[in-house]
């Protein structure tokens, strides 16, 4: 295992030093300190990266804000975790700021300085790091002409991530998203190649890959007795289209798979600014009787404005707020309100995001009935579905 560098950011001496020296007891790597944010940046210039920045917030001088502002500009600085006496509710606040600034935020330890805590932490950043797919050179991106070859070969493989209640764990659903099977890079996610789709229209050839996969699949469950709703991204270009309800009619009863078994998650950032045409199509795919979802709530500013025009049948909240529900009290406000919303208006409410037993048994305090996350199951292709759901069958719980 490579050994981390951490930089400790603490002006007061004594509990710089307990700091310090406790890491490196923990930590076989280089162990650097500072009083302030000047000194940090000197520490920063000399190494070539830090992989964790241990650091304090208020501080004569330049303080740990402003260093926080400079380690996003200069690229040095992988992760961040908070070792700060400060109020809480602006630490969380800072946490926000980290966010923005495009940081990895690992955690809040507040003061004193936690050595086990903080080992817990180390150990989720070596997880983050083990997780992160192997990026693809500039040289290696998939060109236009790639992504054209990868759709003309059939090599776009709808994936599915179940949808579950949060006590007994049984299937409601799931959700479809775009893998490529590339022959020489394996399986990419669509941050490999969503933009070069987006930027030469070729989003609506993808979605009616997947489409057809997806019913393929229903027609296959339905006639071993195991019927599921599948819910389809319907990209903000797509939503435009008058062909889009046109189109999906016909191929439904062609599968002959019952509309009420496909729902369309829309994302509520699209809808911020969408045309009539738009609203229009989800009006026609609400009255052929498929679902409507609007993913990410909470994440845009329109959330509840939309909501109140338009026909959803399911709300997905966003992740962020059950990631945050441990350190950020208000997050599980929200999160409870959103349950008794979701309730007033005669809707599901699905919530993304959920990674641990901790946070699902929270959840359901809060009144949560349905999630979405690793916990329960990641992304899978259709034969693992197939089995996922041959589980929950035996388990009598599909």
């Amino acid at each position: 295992m490579q050994d981390l560098t951490v930089l400790v950011l603490e002006d007061e001496p004594f509990q710089r030093l307990v700091t310090v020296t406790a890491l490196k007891k923990l930590l076989p790597g280089p162990i650097l300190q500072a009083s302030d944010g000047n000194e940090a940046i000197s520490q920063l210039s000399a190494c070539d990266t830090v992989d964790i920045l241990l650091c304090d917030l208020k501080m004569a001088g330049m303080d740990g804000l402003a260093l926080l502002r400079h380690a996003s500009s200069g690229g040095k600085v992988r992760a961040v975790v908070l070792c700060s006496e400060l109020d809480p509710v602006l630490r969380q606040a800072t946490v926000a700021m980290i966010h923005c600034l495009g940081l990895t935020f690992l955690g809040d330890l507040g003061k004193p300085f936690k050595l086990e805590e903080f080992s817990q932490l180390v150990k989720r950043y070596r997880e983050l790091c083990s997780a992160v797919p192997q990026r693809l050179s500039p040289a290696e991106l998939p060109t236009l002409s790639d992504v054209q070859q990868g759709l003309d070969n059939g090599e776009f493989e709808a994936y599915y991530q179940p949808k579950v209640t949060l006590q007994g764990n049984v299937m409601v659903g799931a959700e479809v998203l775009a893998r490529w099977k590339h022959p020489q890079w394996g399986v990419l996610t669509p941050a490999h190649f969503l933009s070069v789709m987006e930027a030469h229209n070729l989003i609506d050839r993808l979605f009616w890959q997947l489409f057809e996969q997806g019913l393929s699949l229903q027609q296959r469950l339905k006639l071993e007795g195991r019927a599921i709703n599948l819910a389809f991204n319907l990209h903000p270009s797509q939503l435009a289209r008058t062909a889009l309800t046109e189109r999906i009619p016909l191929m439904l009863k062609r599968a002959q798979v019952s509309a009420t078994s496909v729902t369309f998650e829309i994302t509520e950032s699209s809808l911020i600014s969408a045309p009539a045409s738009s609203l229009e199509n989800l009006v026609r795919l609400r009255i052929l009787g498929c679902g409507l979802a609007m993913d990410d709530f909470g994440a845009g500013y329109s959330s509840l404005d939309r909501l109140s025009e338009l026909p959803f049948t399911q709300v997905k909240l966003d992740r962020a707020f059950v990631r945050k529900m441990q350190s950020q009290p208000k997050s599980a406000a929200i999160i409870s309100c959103a349950v008794a919303l979701a309730h007033a208006l005669g809707i599901s409410l699905v919530i993304e995001g959920v990674e641990t037993v901790e946070q699902q048994a929270r959840l359901i305090e809060l009144g949560g009935t349905l999630a979405q996350g690793f916990l329960f199951a990641r992304p899978m292709p259709e034969r693992h579905l197939i089995d996922f759901c041959t589980q929950r069958t035996e388990q009598g719980g599909l």
